[in-house]
């Protein structure tokens, strides 16, 4: 009697063990992952229709006031680049928990600073909800083959790109119904609500055997060192670099021809990051089945395609929106197609070093796209018009095409 009593416990305890296993073992769902990404994106402008009046709030000057979108983005590529490193040695689930308990906490601190300094240094903090959208990546890289993670990549995308274009709105109309806090107060409840999720699904997520874990200079170094990671990353670079341009430029030159209507602007503008929406749910629907370099190599054709219309356009001195705007929208069809696709590729150079590529490609992204637009604005604050722009924009298309090429070939023989 003992000992089937014995066996029964053991049989129970066994099957316990089993489902703990099975639950940690079970991958987190996409709309959670989706909701990281999105959430490491949306506190960049959702404050932007709030500027003035933190401004007047604090008693402080707009430009001051205007570092809280600036100094975001500088601190959120930095962190990227050293949040995937930390994620390798540590785990995902511990950076992302990590970022999120930190995210709240700052947001909280927007709403109850007392003065302009205080203000600062917790929008700073906020930025470290960045890296979760490379620890997301790495998550569904971990769990996927290369073409289906850039399949995924591409969902993931959609909600990446679907943030930044409804914050200003969402964040503007609590604005103006409840005041600039509450802006901050719903980003505090949303990284609440993420962080619940991560602490339930996340489980599996751990830190990956031991000879990945090395020096974090070593690991950059060991990715620098490989011509596959360059490609894809200057690849991403550069087609950063293309919207940079269209963004700093479009204002200069294009608004000219809608009579000055900052509403018609923002409405035209929004064509791109409507293609990239467009663009990543091709990657999505199509990314397992066709090769990265294939895809590579078609988006950024496109973009270039449709950026040589638009420059032959503007050369005939063509003056319809639609004809200046309308080829612009290749610029987020070529991006959406092509982001998802040369992640999965720059994180598939090492598989012991996933989260430090994913972080590093990030932050060379984001500073590669920066240097491309602050170049671009030199020459467009020069000759401010519409054919430079064009011209500008099909420069670093074509070199992103020339460096999808090299990373497909790059593919072929590996």
């Amino acid at each position: 009697m003992t000992r089937t009593n014995s066996c029964i416990d053991h049989s129970a305890t066994q099957a316990t063990n089993n489902t703990i296993k099975e639950r940690a073992a079970t991958p987190p769902r996409l709309t959670t992952l989706i909701l990281l990404s999105a959430l490491a994106v949306l506190p960049v402008n959702m404050i932007l229709p709030s500027l003035p009046k933190i401004s007047a709030a604090f008693h402080a000057d707009f430009a001051l006031v205007n570092l809280s979108v600036a100094g975001f983005s500088v601190v959120t590529a930095f962190l990227e680049a050293i949040g995937g490193a930390i994620s390798d040695r540590f785990g995902r689930r511990p950076v992302v928990l990590t970022a999120l308990g930190i995210f709240i906490v700052a947001s909280i601190g927007c709403v109850f600073a007392p003065d302009i300094g205080t203000f600062l240094v917790f929008r700073s903090m906020q930025a470290c909800i960045g890296p979760c959208y490379s620890v997301a990546l790495v998550i569904i890289k971990e769990n996927a083959s290369e073409r289906e993670a850039a399949s995924k990549f591409g969902y993931l995308a959609m909600g990446w790109a679907l943030a930044p274009m409804v914050g200003p709105l969402f964040g503007g109309s609590l604005d103006e119904v409840f005041g600039w806090q509450a802006s901050f107060v719903v980003l505090a409840g949303l990284g609440v609500a993420a962080f619940l999720l991560s602490m339930r699904e996340l489980r599996g997520s751990k830190a990956p055997p031991f000879e990945g874990r090395r020096n974090y200079l070593s690991a950059y170094g060991l990715l620098l060192c490989s011509a596959r990671f360059w490609a894809y990353t200057l690849c991403m670079a550069c087609s950063m670099g293309v919207l940079y341009v269209f963004l700093g430029g479009a204002p200069l030159t294009i608004g000219d021809a809608l009579g000055g209507s900052s509403a018609l602007l923002g409405f035209y503008m929004g064509l791109v990051p409507a293609g990239f929406i467009l663009g990543s749910f091709l990657a999505g629907r199509y990314g397992a089945r066709v090769p990265l370099g294939t895809i590579l190599v078609v988006a950024r054709l496109l973009t270039c395609i449709g950026l040589a219309i638009g420059f032959a356009l503007s050369l005939s001195g063509t003056t319809q929106v639609l004809a200046l705007f309308g080829p612009c929208i290749f610029i987020g069809i070529g991006n959406g197609l092509t982001m998802p696709a040369a992640n999965s590729g720059a994180m598939s150079v090492r598989s012991d070093l996933v989260g430090t590529a994913a972080g590093l490609a990030a932050a060379l992204r984001i500073a590669g796209g920066a240097v491309i637009g602050s170049i671009g604005g030199i020459f467009l604050a020069q000759s401010a018009t519409i054919h430079t722009l064009f011209a500008l924009m099909l420069v670093s298309a074509l070199l992103a095409l020339m460096t999808a090429v090299w990373a497909a070939m790059i593919e072929k023989r590996t």
